[in-house]
């Protein structure tokens, strides 16, 4: 976001990544400084290309789309991101890569084939490997989708965190990409997110339980949340390297820096158009809870971070197939029938709160793909049939590529 103070829903900052592999083999090459070089004429770490910035991650085969400042409406986002692609995938070309959607690679081998960025920032990097050996799967091989959405101070802030927290649990059920590692289904939709709530067990404040605590007033959540993992990290990170709130891996993050709340726990869709409409989706019902049209603040501050950690992990093992039989948390999204699937919620959200938001519905004709056939994750594991060798891996993988390429939806039955 940028340096202007925004008020809730003024303003949209969206990142996507992806992998870069072999446009064959599909296995991951570790060439984005060679990319970002070919343009910028050097290893910068970020670079502008019109309204989308091109920018590394960690381990650097990852690629990163966003844009460039907050986006004024979400229509029109997927367009641009989809140019980009486009435009990435050529530079890629004689460099031997190009571009493959999805949370997960699905036989990479961190071990072997995780590669750090080693140029601008590199000591950030380097010191995230020193502390918490980034050769592993929750930190070198995944891709994610993070949305910011603004705050102009306290009170707004707290309305935000509350209503962020209490959409958390039930992201993956739309978003979940991940059911495959190591050449093998892991027995969860969303792997990505299982292995990233992991990565930083040796400072477990870092992560924390992925769904926030309650704080909901800027002061409180510099000091329990921001001061204590500064607290913490300091005996691995005495030159304070990481003592900056981006360090803080929570399922969502306050962003003081651009007066922003980031949402992190977004599996990365076959193409632009998909993870728009999960953004646009988010987003409708953010501002639902926020305006108080689907459940009061008091009550959405109330719920039990427990219970709200318990659906999260329901939603990583099921996404859209999970049981929720909690009757407080169903009421928070107006449901009082019962318990329901996660997919069942997101179809009566999405027909009572989604389609009805002016922002957001524009963007959510992809969602009927997910509706109808599945999240991502499920999609991929039909498709794949209960067979996972490297052919067949390679084959429903490509056809991801393909679909990221032409800016197409992956479906059940072969295009």
């Amino acid at each position: 976001m940028s340096e202007s103070v925004l008020h809730l829903f003024e303003g949209f900052g969206v990142e996507l990544e992806y992998m870069i592999v072999d446009p064959v083999e599909l296995s991951v090459r570790p060439i984005a400084d060679a990319l970002l070089h070919s343009v910028a004429g050097a290893y910068e770490s970020e670079i502008e290309n019109g309204d989308v910035a091109w920018s590394n991650e960690l381990a650097l085969h990852v690629f990163e789309l966003k844009t460039n400042g907050p986006a004024p409406a979400l229509v029109g986002l997927a367009e641009a991101f989809q140019r980009n692609v486009c435009e990435i995938d050529e530079r890629l070309a004689p460099l031997g890569g190009s571009l493959l959607p999805g949370a997960t690679h699905p036989w990479m081998d961190p071990a072997s084939e995780f590669v750090r960025w080693p140029h601008e920032y590199g000591e950030i990097y380097a010191a995230f490997d020193r502390i918490f050996s980034c050769v592993g799967h929750g930190w070198s091989n995944l891709q994610s989708v993070h949305l910011n959405l603004p705050f102009a101070g306290d009170e707004e802030f707290g309305r935000l965190h509350a209503a962020i927290r209490v959409l958390l649990p039930i992201l993956p059920a739309l978003a979940a990409s991940s059911p495959i590692m190591d050449g093998a289904p892991t027995g969860l939709m969303d792997t990505r997110l299982s292995v990233y709530r992991s990565n930083a067990q040796r400072v477990p404040s870092v992560s924390g339980q992925v769904i926030p605590e309650p704080v909901f007033d800027i002061r409180s959540y510099h000091s329990e949340i921001l001061e204590r993992i500064y607290r913490d990290l300091e005996p691995h990170d005495p030159e304070g390297i990481l003592r900056h709130e981006w360090v803080n891996a929570r399922g969502c993050i306050a962003r003081f820096d651009r007066n922003a709340i980031e949402i992190r726990v977004l599996d990365t869709q076959e193409c632009p158009a998909a993870d728009m409409a999960v953004v646009a989706a988010a987003t409708a019902v953010t501002r639902g809870l926020v305006d108080e049209a689907l459940s009061s603040g008091a009550a959405q501050r109330g719920i039990q971070t427990a219970n709200l950690v318990r659906i999260l992990g329901e939603t990583t093992r099921d996404a859209d197939g999970a049981r929720i039989d909690d009757p407080e948390y169903l009421a928070l999204f107006g449901w009082r029938n019962g318990a329901c699937s996660a997919g069942e919620l997101w179809q009566s959200l999405i027909e009572n709160c989604v389609a009805r938001d002016a922002v957001a519905a524009p963007c959510i004709g992809p969602l009927e793909t997910i509706l109808a056939e599945g999240c991502l994750a499920r999609r991929i594991l039909r498709r794949l049939g209960g067979g996972f060798d490297r052919d067949r891996l390679h084959g429903v993988y490509r056809e991801l590529a393909d679909c990221l390429a032409v800016g197409e939806p992956f479906r059940v039955q072969p295009r």
